[in-house]
């Protein structure tokens, strides 16, 4: 019997429309936990599943395994080869994807209503019987080494390796979840058996639906899809801390323009103080035109087309990030500006017109990212993997409208941190070495 363990109302406005979502979570006979928004309207329903550890996963010596496991789960499964297996989805009208990150495994499908029961058939086929025939895997492995090649030459994934190298090390999270050249060419099929048996384990599941579905079919729906993947996988990584210093690293790259990425270590998702943090940054650097670096790099001072932070609370570390790019010969004085704002704001905080502004956007925007099934469900999955509880798309703009004043600038001052930002400078900047 499927159990309905609770429900939450969610009103939002969208476009000056008025839509009600009743969230309701459910656990499917064999165990399996998912949220469900039942959305008869338009007949199809869009499926999010997401499981945790992904790359993190990755077996000492095979980094990148489960980065091309994932991009063969489509290429044959089953008794289909791949091209048997696109045309039979294709005559369905069904919509897979299937990514690996850094800490999630992510598949996301759309069928219609119609054909529901043969398309999530097909798509248990790939994520339980995957072949991983020598033909797709050597395709796909050429795939992969074609990325990581363009990769090689791209500044901004320069600055990223070299980035997350000196952060965290040893750590996965201290390497591309690509690969290199002579891991990814050392991959087997066994391999790629273990990270499948890795990877997709129901411990580390989370899953929304919705659309045209009613609550009370989808345990019996997701036991077909899930239950014979394994019960229970690998121990997650560690966490581990931020290993940079403040300073800066200068990579020689032949480009008329460098690129920075710069950062220090941030603050957890489930820190009392992250709504604080989330409104700070917003003015610091994830605001667009309306941003404090925004206004000082770019329109007075015409170093850079673009500056922005961001808050990256992953599993097992956190940050405050920022990127630039500007001109060889002003990539020194926006580096230099940039530091400055940091102090700034960490030794002024913010204004009142500056963080009433930053209220009423990020409460005002965050409606308008429910609109459309497929939307909703990654919402959902997004909220599950974190730890909230439906009643959150309730209460979130009321968390952002409870920070005060003092509580924005204490925070601004405990977490930015001027002396501490490191920036992996790419390029031939001029009035720049590496110094930490």
């Amino acid at each position: 019997m499927l159990r309905f363990l609770s429900t939450v109302f969610l009103v939002i406005f969208a476009n000056f429309a008025q839509a009600e979502i009743d969230i309701k979570e459910v656990t499917s006979p064999g165990g399996i936990d998912a949220w469900v928004v039942e959305e008869p309207s338009i007949p199809f329903v869009a499926l999010e599943i997401r499981f945790r550890g992904s790359a993190s996963l990755d077996l000492p010596g095979k980094r990148g395994a489960t980065n091309l496991m994932v991009g063969l789960l489509e290429e044959g499964s089953g008794d289909m080869t791949a091209q048997e297996f696109q045309a039979a989805r294709e005559a369905l009208a069904a919509r897979f994807s299937y990514r690996a990150y850094d800490d999630t495994l992510s598949i996301s499908a759309r069928v219609l209503t119609e054909n529901r029961d043969e398309a999530l058939a097909l798509l248990r086929q790939s994520l339980v019987t995957p072949t991983f025939d020598q033909d797709a895997l050597d395709r796909v492995r050429a795939q992969v080494l074609t990325g990581i090649a363009g990769d090689a030459k791209d500044p901004n994934e320069i600055a990223n390796v070299a980035f997350d190298a000196g952060a965290f090390g040893d750590h996965p999270y201290g390497s591309s979840l690509s690969g290199t050249v002579d891991t990814v060419n050392a991959l087997t099929r066994e391999d790629m058996f273990d990270a499948h048996r890795n990877a997709l384990t129901r411990d580390q599941l989370f899953v929304s639906v919705v659309g045209d579905v009613r609550a009370d079919e989808v345990g019996q729906m997701l036991d077909a899809l899930l239950l014979d993947l394994p019960a229970t996988g690998p121990a997650l990584p560690p966490d581990v801390a931020f290993g940079l210093d403040g300073g800066v690293t200068v990579i020689d790259f032949k480009t008329p323009q460098s690129v920075a990425l710069f950062g220090h270590a941030g603050i957890k998702r489930d820190d009392e103080d992250f709504f604080a943090a989330y409104i700070m940054n917003q003015v610091l650097g994830a605001g667009g035109f309306e941003s404090r670096l925004m206004e000082e790099v770019r329109e007075k001072r015409g170093l850079t087309y673009g500056i922005r932070t961001y808050l990256v609370p992953k599993f097992h570390s956190e940050m405050v990030l920022g990127s630039v790019a500007s001109a060889n010969n002003t990539i020194a004085e926006a580096i230099e500006v940039t530091r400055n704002e940091w102090a700034r704001m960490a030794n002024e905080g913010l204004t009142a017109e500056e963080l009433e502004t930053a209220k009423t956007f990020l409460t005002g925007e965050y409606p308008l990212r429910f609109d459309g099934n497929s939307e909703i469900a990654k919402i959902m999955v997004g909220m599950q993997m974190i730890g909230l509880s439906p009643d959150y798309v309730v209460n979130r703009n009321d968390y952002i409208n409870a920070v005060t004043l003092e509580d924005v600038n204490r925070v601004a001052a405990e977490l930015l941190r001027p002396d501490d930002l490191h920036f992996v400078v790419v390029g031939k900047p001029e009035g720049l070495e590496s110094a930490q």
